[in-house]
Protein backbone atom coordinates (compact mmCIF):
# COMPACT_ATOMS: atom_id res chain seq x y z
CA UNK A 1 0.00 0.00 0.00
CA UNK A 2 1.58 3.16 -0.76
CA UNK A 3 2.09 5.71 1.92
CA UNK A 4 -0.18 9.15 1.27
CA UNK A 5 2.05 11.92 4.18
CA UNK A 6 5.49 11.96 5.12
CA UNK A 7 4.18 13.63 7.96
CA UNK A 8 5.47 11.22 10.70
CA UNK A 9 8.21 10.55 13.05
CA UNK A 10 10.79 8.07 11.56
CA UNK A 11 13.77 6.72 13.07
CA UNK A 12 17.20 7.41 11.11
CA UNK A 13 17.82 5.02 8.31
CA UNK A 14 21.42 4.21 10.14
CA UNK A 15 20.21 3.57 13.42
CA UNK A 16 21.54 0.06 13.32
CA UNK A 17 25.02 1.46 13.06
CA UNK A 18 24.59 2.81 16.80
CA UNK A 19 25.77 0.57 19.66
CA UNK A 20 23.53 -0.44 21.91
CA UNK A 21 24.20 2.71 24.57
CA UNK A 22 23.88 5.50 22.14
CA UNK A 23 20.74 3.41 20.43
CA UNK A 24 19.44 3.69 24.07
CA UNK A 25 20.67 7.39 24.71
CA UNK A 26 18.68 8.61 21.65
CA UNK A 27 15.56 6.53 22.51
CA UNK A 28 15.35 7.54 26.02
CA UNK A 29 15.71 11.48 25.14
CA UNK A 30 13.59 11.93 22.19
CA UNK A 31 11.39 15.10 22.81
CA UNK A 32 13.51 16.09 25.44
CA UNK A 33 13.31 20.01 25.19
CA UNK A 34 16.80 21.57 23.99
CA UNK A 35 18.35 24.18 24.25
CA UNK A 36 20.57 26.76 22.31
CA UNK A 37 23.41 28.01 23.26
CA UNK A 38 24.21 31.32 24.22
CA UNK A 39 23.98 33.35 20.56
CA UNK A 40 23.20 29.97 19.00
CA UNK A 41 20.16 28.57 17.36
CA UNK A 42 18.69 25.47 16.61
CA UNK A 43 16.60 24.94 13.15
CA UNK A 44 12.90 23.03 12.69
CA UNK A 45 13.42 20.34 11.03
CA UNK A 46 10.07 20.40 9.35
CA UNK A 47 10.02 24.23 8.95
CA UNK A 48 13.28 25.39 9.14
CA UNK A 49 12.12 28.18 11.47
CA UNK A 50 15.15 29.21 13.81
CA UNK A 51 14.93 28.75 17.36
CA UNK A 52 16.47 29.32 20.65
CA UNK A 53 14.72 25.90 22.30
CA UNK A 54 13.23 23.19 20.43
CA UNK A 55 12.78 19.18 21.18
CA UNK A 56 15.14 16.43 20.02
CA UNK A 57 13.75 13.07 17.89
CA UNK A 58 17.70 11.02 17.22
CA UNK A 59 19.67 14.23 16.61
CA UNK A 60 16.66 16.41 15.13
CA UNK A 61 15.11 19.17 16.23
CA UNK A 62 11.67 20.44 16.09
CA UNK A 63 9.75 23.56 17.66
CA UNK A 64 6.86 22.63 19.99
CA UNK A 65 4.21 23.70 17.41
CA UNK A 66 5.42 21.20 15.17
CA UNK A 67 5.88 18.48 17.64
CA UNK A 68 2.57 19.16 18.42
CA UNK A 69 1.61 18.68 14.84
CA UNK A 70 3.62 15.39 14.28
CA UNK A 71 1.94 13.74 17.14
CA UNK A 72 -1.57 11.72 15.83
CA UNK A 73 -4.51 11.09 17.23
CA UNK A 74 -5.40 8.48 19.64
CA UNK A 75 -1.05 8.49 20.29
CA UNK A 76 -1.64 10.38 23.44
CA UNK A 77 1.51 12.29 23.40
CA UNK A 78 3.72 8.85 22.38
CA UNK A 79 5.27 10.13 19.08
CA UNK A 80 4.80 7.05 16.47
CA UNK A 81 6.37 5.92 13.33
CA UNK A 82 6.00 3.39 10.88
CA UNK A 83 7.79 1.00 12.92
CA UNK A 84 4.98 1.28 16.00
CA UNK A 85 2.31 1.16 13.14
CA UNK A 86 4.26 -2.13 11.86
CA UNK A 87 4.57 -3.22 15.62
CA UNK A 88 1.15 -2.34 16.40
CA UNK A 89 -0.48 -4.01 13.42
CA UNK A 90 0.96 -6.80 14.11
CA UNK A 91 -0.40 -7.56 17.30
CA UNK A 92 -3.62 -6.43 15.86
CA UNK A 93 -4.19 -8.68 13.35
CA UNK A 94 -3.46 -12.09 15.31
CA UNK A 95 -6.09 -11.38 17.86
CA UNK A 96 -7.04 -15.13 17.58
CA UNK A 97 -3.79 -16.20 18.66
CA UNK A 98 -1.29 -13.67 19.92
CA UNK A 99 1.72 -13.33 19.17
CA UNK A 100 4.97 -13.79 20.94
CA UNK A 101 7.05 -11.02 21.57
CA UNK A 102 10.66 -12.22 20.08
CA UNK A 103 8.01 -12.63 16.46
CA UNK A 104 7.10 -9.05 16.67
CA UNK A 105 10.37 -7.57 17.48
CA UNK A 106 12.03 -9.71 14.47
CA UNK A 107 9.24 -8.66 12.09
CA UNK A 108 9.12 -4.93 12.85
CA UNK A 109 11.22 -3.53 10.35
CA UNK A 110 14.08 -2.45 12.90
CA UNK A 111 17.03 -3.56 14.51
CA UNK A 112 15.79 -6.70 17.72
CA UNK A 113 17.52 -3.85 19.82
CA UNK A 114 15.72 -0.86 19.19
CA UNK A 115 12.45 -3.12 19.02
CA UNK A 116 12.94 -4.30 22.17
CA UNK A 117 13.29 -1.13 23.61
CA UNK A 118 9.98 0.23 21.03
CA UNK A 119 7.93 -3.10 22.81
CA UNK A 120 8.71 -1.44 26.11
CA UNK A 121 7.51 1.64 25.46
CA UNK A 122 4.62 0.77 23.79
CA UNK A 123 3.42 -1.76 26.78
CA UNK A 124 4.39 0.60 29.72
CA UNK A 125 2.24 3.13 28.06
CA UNK A 126 -0.82 0.88 28.22
CA UNK A 127 -0.75 0.19 24.47
CA UNK A 128 0.06 -3.54 25.01
CA UNK A 129 -0.88 -6.30 27.69
CA UNK A 130 1.83 -8.87 27.97
CA UNK A 131 1.55 -11.88 29.82
CA UNK A 132 4.11 -13.52 31.90
CA UNK A 133 5.20 -16.03 29.02
CA UNK A 134 6.07 -12.98 26.56
CA UNK A 135 2.49 -12.91 24.57
CA UNK A 136 0.93 -9.91 23.51
CA UNK A 137 -2.31 -8.49 23.16
CA UNK A 138 -3.28 -4.73 21.94
CA UNK A 139 -5.56 -3.29 24.13
CA UNK A 140 -8.24 -0.27 22.91
CA UNK A 141 -5.88 2.33 23.81
CA UNK A 142 -3.37 0.60 21.47
CA UNK A 143 -6.13 0.20 18.74
CA UNK A 144 -6.44 3.63 18.66
CA UNK A 145 -2.90 4.67 18.41
CA UNK A 146 -2.85 2.43 15.64
CA UNK A 147 -5.58 3.92 13.74
CA UNK A 148 -4.76 7.45 14.00
CA UNK A 149 -1.04 6.45 12.59
CA UNK A 150 -2.57 4.70 10.08
CA UNK A 151 -4.47 7.54 9.47
CA UNK A 152 -1.83 9.83 9.19
CA UNK A 153 0.14 7.87 7.36
CA UNK A 154 -2.06 6.45 4.82
CA UNK A 155 -5.15 8.39 5.14
CA UNK A 156 -7.53 5.41 5.92
CA UNK A 157 -8.04 3.14 8.94
CA UNK A 158 -5.69 0.79 9.48
CA UNK A 159 -5.38 -2.69 7.09
CA UNK A 160 -3.50 -5.71 7.35
CA UNK A 161 -2.18 -4.20 3.60
CA UNK A 162 -0.49 -1.34 5.75
CA UNK A 163 2.97 -4.18 7.38
CA UNK A 164 5.76 -4.17 6.26
CA UNK A 165 5.36 -8.49 6.06
CA UNK A 166 2.02 -8.29 4.13
CA UNK A 167 2.12 -10.82 1.05
CA UNK A 168 -0.77 -10.70 -0.98
CA UNK A 169 -1.71 -14.50 -1.27
CA UNK A 170 -5.26 -13.59 -3.68
CA UNK A 171 -3.37 -13.69 -6.51
CA UNK A 172 -4.87 -15.22 -9.46
CA UNK A 173 -2.94 -17.26 -11.36
CA UNK A 174 -3.47 -17.75 -14.93
CA UNK A 175 -2.50 -21.23 -16.64
CA UNK A 176 -1.17 -20.92 -19.98
CA UNK A 177 -2.12 -23.51 -22.89
CA UNK A 178 0.00 -25.98 -23.51
CA UNK A 179 0.85 -26.33 -27.37
CA UNK A 180 -0.06 -29.85 -28.45
CA UNK A 181 2.92 -31.09 -29.60
CA UNK A 182 2.47 -32.23 -33.65
CA UNK A 183 4.52 -33.74 -36.38
CA UNK A 184 4.84 -30.32 -38.55
CA UNK A 185 7.21 -29.02 -40.08
CA UNK A 186 8.44 -25.01 -39.57
CA UNK A 187 7.57 -23.14 -42.65
CA UNK A 188 10.33 -20.44 -41.40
Amino acid sequence: MQKRSDFYFRYPPNIHELDLATMVNLFRTRGEPKKASAGQYIACAKSGVLLREAKSWFGLHYSQKTWDNLLTKGSEGFPLTDVELNILGLVYVSEDEPPHREYVEKQSGVTEKLAYLIVNDLRSFGFFDEDESGFLRITPRGEKALHGISRRIYEKRFLPEMLNTYTHTDDPKIEQAQKEDLDQTTLF
